[in-house]
């Protein structure tokens, strides 16, 4: 029988001085965050700030030139086990079924057979796609295909889940009902989040608190606390006044970055 790995205790990010450059182009500069263990911390600013550099530098993707990036207390010097990313371009294998990409991670770990099988299907499970196992990536929605995204992350049962602009490729109504699944699956599991998000009210329905960055070189401008009650999930927290007042609160900040 395939073994069911219990869910890791989540672990805290401490983003250290962080600064980047792409020759020319200081992308981040002096960046200091700290994301608690099981906290879930949305980042947002205008375009080309560094959002995305910076949650590259946290999966280990890209190597800071100063500064200094802990995951539960691992210097990160590159991709570790801790973490995995979820991309806005969803990043499936053209040619792979959705059981075969939600597998994916776990072959390169070297995990037997029958066990990427059974977590593979329990995970697509999980994010409400069951029946859709043996489909291609051409063979689903964009929706879909980021739910098999997310499975894929969910898969290797990280401790720190890496978001860039996951909901960014797809409609409205699929983004909210998304929104909602993500908030289930955190509540489930209490995983350490970490969002990069361009739009103000998703920021403020999913995070505990929002970091803003400036425009580039990226430095953290301000950070936003949400104490919006949860589950926010399955309340109508968006239709409240201090919900509005929070995303006008967000707006007003990013308005003078402009």
């Amino acid at each position: 029988m395939a073994r069911v790995t219990a869910a890791p205790a989540p672990v805290p990010i401490v983003v250290e001085g962080v600064s980047k450059a792409f020759g020319a182009v200081q992308a981040l500069l002096d960046v200091h965050v700290r994301v608690g263990a099981g906290e879930f911390l949305g980042l947002i600013g205008p375009s080309g700030c560094g959002k995305t550099t910076l949650l590259k530098t946290i999966a280990g993707l890209v190597r800071a030139d100063a500064g200094r990036v802990t995951v539960g207390g691992r210097t990160v010097a590159g991709p570790g086990r801790e973490c995995s990313v979820v991309f806005q371009d969803f990043a499936l294998l053209p040619w792979a079924t959705a059981q075969r990409n939600v597998e994916f991670g776990l072959l390169l770990r070297g995990a037997p057979g029958a066990e990427r099988a059974a977590t593979a299907r329990r995970v697509i499970a999980k994010v409400g796609l069951a029946g859709f196992e043996d489909a291609y990536p051409s063979q689903l929605s964009g929706g879909m295909q980021q739910r098999v995204g997310l499975a894929r992350a969910l898969a290797v049962n990280p401790q720190v889940l890496l978001l860039d602009e996951p909901f960014a490729s797809i409609d409205e109504q699929t983004r909210r009902l998304f929104q909602d699944d993500l908030l289930r699956l955190w509540s489930e599991e209490r995983k350490t989040v970490l969002l990069v998000t361009h739009s103000m009210e998703e920021a403020v329905y999913l995070a505990d608190r929002v970091v803003v960055l400036s425009p580039r070189p990226g430095r953290v401008h301000a950070v936003l606390d949400v104490p919006l009650p949860r589950p926010r999930e399955s309340s109508d927290v968006r239709a409240t006044a201090e919900f509005a007042g929070l995303v006008d609160g967000l707006w007003k900040i990013l308005r003078k970055l402009q």
